[in-house]
């Protein structure tokens, strides 16, 4: 190779200097960015002519050259916040957005939700996800995801559950409602609602009617009652309770049931008593009303009635769904984060503001939920950082100066000898 040849394999270690050194620069300047993956500059040499020809050996090179740019998709630090909508995947796995330019890709989870409900990131590009039906259950549709109204309506009670025993040893007695209190063993209130969500208190009374066999009554304080009177209470379901000779409730036989409480609610409403999976029905045994010769206690009851609400707070989980918790005590599923994943993460095609798009090296995105198919967990309060480690960014930044500075030594020694064979002739 001649002295100019090796102005050329000098100037190709510059060039290839130059380009790690723009590489190692911009992953030092993105150490503070948040989900950024850090990039590795990939030389190969060059080979200009051998002088065998194709027997090979004797080789001259041509110097080297920046072949490839590998982008690092290695897992950054999990830092954790205060904000309920900061969100980092922990695993394999991107954020799917919904970008200018088409379906973008992203780790950074910075998002917040915009005036009209949606989840965004920091330039307001809509974050995708699996949409929740009317019951709160995920579906496998995907859109934007959205908050939605920050009102739940009312929902009428329809059922009270009730878990109790009841004591064997009792009196029989005969039901008044003029003396409830007297003519019955045991009473407990529940607070139910009606179809626009107003809260009434119902009492029930439970008297023995003959061994193994009770009855309930459900009253209201006539306040509460369609053309009652205050103090005056009025009875508006009943019901019986069989059991069997070992203290477990074998039936239950309803009665009337109507309730019309007033102010406005609708007439009519029915609620429904129960006392556990009766032996008749199938049960076990264990979790239903008992009758034993122990003191009459209620040990839980539930109904399925709410009150309107309004909206007090967020949350997300591990499997990226997002919750609304209410004032009325409920809560419900508003959606979840969907998670998009490639065969190829390195071949993913970087489009600035944090975000990535598909491509052919890369393959489609295949999309699902958070801890599903090798994709990783969503951590709320929770941010991914850079995972741009300075130490070993300084070392190469070292070692790629020391690099420029022996391919210009190159170039100043070919310049010296170029000089001297100029020189021949004078």
């Amino acid at each position: 190779m001649s002295i100019l040849g090796a102005f050329n394999v000098g100037v190709s270690g510059l060039a290839a200097a130059g380009g790690g050194m723009t590489i190692i620069g911009d992953n030092i300047s993105n150490a503070g960015t948040t989900g950024f993956k850090a990039s590795r500059a990939e030389f190969q040499d060059v080979l200009a002519t051998s002088l065998k020809g194709i027997d090979g050996g004797d080789q001259f090179g041509a110097g080297t050259k920046l072949a490839h740019i590998k982008a690092m998709y290695t897992q950054g630090n999990i830092s954790r916040t205060d904000n309920v909508t900061d969100l980092a995947i922990n695993g394999d796995g991107f954020f799917p957005i919904d970008a200018p330019f088409g379906r973008g890709f992203s780790r950074d989870g910075s998002f917040h939700f915009d005036k009209e409900g949606f989840l965004v990131t920091s330039d307001s590009y809509k974050v995708l996800g699996f949409q929740a039906n009317e019951e709160g259950e995920i579906t496998t549709k995907m859109d934007p995801l959205r908050l939605g109204s920050t009102h739940t309506p009312a929902i009428a009670s329809s059922e009270v559950e009730m878990m109790m025993n009841l004591d064997s040893r009792e009196m029989i007695k005969e039901f008044n409602l003029e003396k409830p209190d007297k003519t019955s063993s045991f009473s407990n209130a529940v607070t139910v609602y009606d179809n626009v969500g107003a809260p009434r208190l119902v009492t029930l009374y439970f008297n023995k009617a003959e061994n193994n066999k009770w009855n309930y009554h459900a009253v209201v304080d006539g306040k509460d009652a369609e053309g009652g009177t205050e103090g005056k209470l009025i009875e508006m379901a009943t019901g019986t309770m069989q059991f069997n000779d070992k203290g477990q409730l074998n039936q239950v036989i309803e009665g009337n049931n109507s309730f019309n409480f007033n102010k406005g609610a609708a007439p009519g409403q029915k609620i429904n008593f129960t006392f556990g999976k009766t032996m008749s029905e199938g049960g076990t045994g264990i979790n239903l009303a008992t009758q034993y010769g122990s003191d009459s206690s209620v040990s839980r009851h539930t109904q399925d009635g709410t009150s309107a609400a309004t909206l007090t707070s967020l949350s997300f989980n591990d499997h990226g769904i997002l919750t609304a918790v209410y004032n009325n005590g409920t809560s419900k599923n508003l959606g979840q984060m969907a998670v998009a994943k490639f065969e190829n993460n390195e071949g993913l095609f970087k489009v600035g503001k944090n975000l990535m798009k598909s491509s052919r090296s890369s393959g489609q995105a295949a999309y699902g939920k958070p801890v599903e198919g090798g994709r990783g967990e969503v951590l709320s309060k929770s941010i991914e950082l850079s995972n741009v480690d300075l130490a070993s960014e300084f070392v190469a930044l070292m070692t790629t100066q020391r690099n420029f500075q022996a391919n210009a030594k190159t170039i100043k020694t070919a310049d010296q000898m170029l000089e001297e064979v100029i020189n021949i002739k004078r």
